[in-house]
């Protein structure tokens, strides 16, 4: 049967850092112990060798070895006094031929060491252990030497090596006692760091974590919001390749704090919490987006950003498409009118003045475009005008075009400035509408690629404590419609005029009303690349 471990980051730790206590605690015992024994024995050998060299010393003794060995013999009697007071396992004496003058074992006085005692009797003192034949000791020998200092025999004395080893083992209960305590406290605060890790985990698997974080990283890759994750101090940790479309993050930006990476403006204060709300709008390059910023448990955030450039810029097609059927309907109604008028003038044979009638309605209506046409000669600003110009007659403004307004070139990007164009002339004419001789004015002027634009109104004007604020993304002094949001417009001509190196500004005129500027570098078309014709009244309508 295969043996399965625990599966749950809190007791694969637990067991782990046991383990790991256990081991170091044994490993220091063990290093406590190998020492200690070492230890021992140097103290026990240099026990035996300093009763060795006093015994060598005594008077007498040396006179004593030219008497025959005897167990009765005075060096023998000496030796065993010497023993017992010591509790030395042996004190012997041995002449320079290596012969026992004295031994524990009365039997073996008069016989030959059995180790070698020719170190000691070259005149070194000896230190070491070794058995004999009273079995392990440890052992110290020094020299015996007469008045003249030669070396005329030896002493030896050994310690029991059960009692070094006795004292060894003493010492282990203490050892072991102060190990468990230890281990004990290694256990505990094992289990502290491991129960800790258990709430921080929730309790998961490694396993499980691992696939989270693939999941995680699936999801967060694949879904089509941007997730930008700020730590507590602003710094970005996580992006997900959504949020690096929509902002223009990089990989590279992970780790700097957002306002490095964004710069000051709307979105900054979006993402760092500094502009609180619920769906924010902030604008990056051409793209509208609605941010969310959730707070997080340690201080950081997570935003989430959606992006509403289609849909704003479906807004204000049905924007534009309902402006254009109430201009149908009320076309349709005029029509009506004039084809009533028309007919009854016929009825009456008034055949003069119905040609008249026509005539002058139609003029109305081809004057403006041709205007337009001869004066602009980009097609999709041309059309863009003559298309607004109806729209505010049906509003019941007069939409002038400026007798200066001269644009021989075509635009290099002309859904840019069509978006600067219709959103200022949307702005004047929601100003303008409802006022006294309701009028807005549009010129437009080219000096070399530079694009002049200035769009005035009759309207209310712009407070000067506002003139900074119209500009702001979100801001807005217009009621909400239920199918967008207010505040883009002129977020966006600010964005794009930015986008071309150019400046928009707003001012208040005289009497009422206010005045948009733009300036547009490097906006037109080169003038030998584009064919400078203009276009009539049909082309245009």
């Amino acid at each position: 049967m295969r043996f399965r471990g625990p599966r749950r980051v809190f007791s694969q730790v637990l067991v782990m850092q046991l383990a790991l206590i256990t081991g170091v605690t044994a490993l220091v015992s063990g290093l406590f112990l190998a020492p200690l024994s070492d230890q021992l024995d140097r103290q026990a050998m240099r026990r035996a060798l300093a009763i060795a060299q006093s015994t060598a010393t005594r008077p007498g003794l040396v006179s004593e070895l030219n008497t025959p060995p005897s167990p009765d013999g005075p060096v023998q009697r000496e030796a065993e006094q010497i023993r017992e007071a010591t509790g030395a396992a042996y004190v012997v004496v041995l002449n320079e031929h290596g012969i026992r003058w004295s031994h524990p074992s009365r039997g073996e006085v008069g016989r030959h060491v059995s180790t070698d005692p020719g170190e000691v009797l070259a005149g070194r003192e000896v230190m070491h252990i070794d058995a004999g034949t009273l079995g392990p000791t440890a052992r110290g020998k020094a020299p015996l030497r007469n008045s003249e200092g030669r070396v005329v025999g030896a002493v030896s004395v050994g310690i029991d090596y059960a009692s070094v080893r006795n004292r060894l083992l003493s010492a282990v209960p203490d050892l072991l006692a102060y190990s468990g305590a230890a281990l004990a406290a290694g256990s505990a605060a094992a289990y502290a760091v491991a129960f800790r890790l258990r709430r921080r985990t929730h309790d998961l698997a490694f396993s499980d974590i691992s696939a989270l974080l693939d999941e995680r990283e699936a999801m967060l890759h694949g879904i089509r919001e941007g997730v930008v994750a700020l730590d507590p101090h602003g710094r970005t940790r996580l992006v997900n390749d959504e949020a690096q479309r929509l902002i223009g993050l990089r990989p590279a930006d992970v780790g700097r704090h957002v306002t490095d990476v964004l710069g000051e403006g709307r979105a900054a204060d979006v993402l760092s919490g500094r502009a609180t709300g619920e769906d924010l709008l902030t604008v990056s390059g051409a793209r509208v987006l609605v941010a969310n910023r959730m707070p997080t448990d340690d201080g950081g955030a997570v935003i989430t950003l959606r992006d509403r450039t289609e849909l704003e810029r479906l807004g204000r097609e049905l924007d534009s498409t309902r402006s254009l059927l109430d201009a149908l309907r009320a076309q349709d109604h005029e029509h009506a009118n004039r084809l009533h008028a028309l007919l009854g003038l016929l009825e009456l044979g008034l055949y003069s003045e119905a040609q008249e009638f026509i005539t002058e309605v139609l003029g109305v209506h081809q004057a403006a475009a041709e205007q337009v046409a001869v004066s602009v000669h980009d097609p999709l600003i041309a059309a863009l005008l003559v298309g607004k110009a109806a729209v505010a007659a049906e509003r019941g403004v007069a939409l002038w075009i400026s007798p200066t307004t001269l644009l021989p070139n075509r635009v290099v990007d002309p859904n840019a400035v069509v978006t600067v164009i219709g959103n200022l002339v949307d702005n004047a004419l929601d100003a303008a509408t409802g006022t006294p001789e309701a009028t807005v004015a549009v010129e437009l002027r080219a000096e070399g690629r530079t694009l002049l634009l200035q769009i005035t109104d009759t309207g209310p004007g712009i407070p000067p404590e506002q003139r900074d604020l119209i500009f702001t993304e979100g801001w807005t002094t217009k009621k909400t419609s239920a199918h967008r949001q207010r505040g883009i417009g002129l977020s966006l001509v600010r964005r794009l005029t930015e986008r071309f190196g150019g400046e928009v500004s707003a001012t208040a005129l005289e009497g009422g009303g206010a005045e948009f500027s733009v300036v547009l570098p490097e906006t037109l078309a080169n003038p030998e690349h584009v064919p400078r014709q203009a276009y009539g009244a049909g082309d245009a309508s």
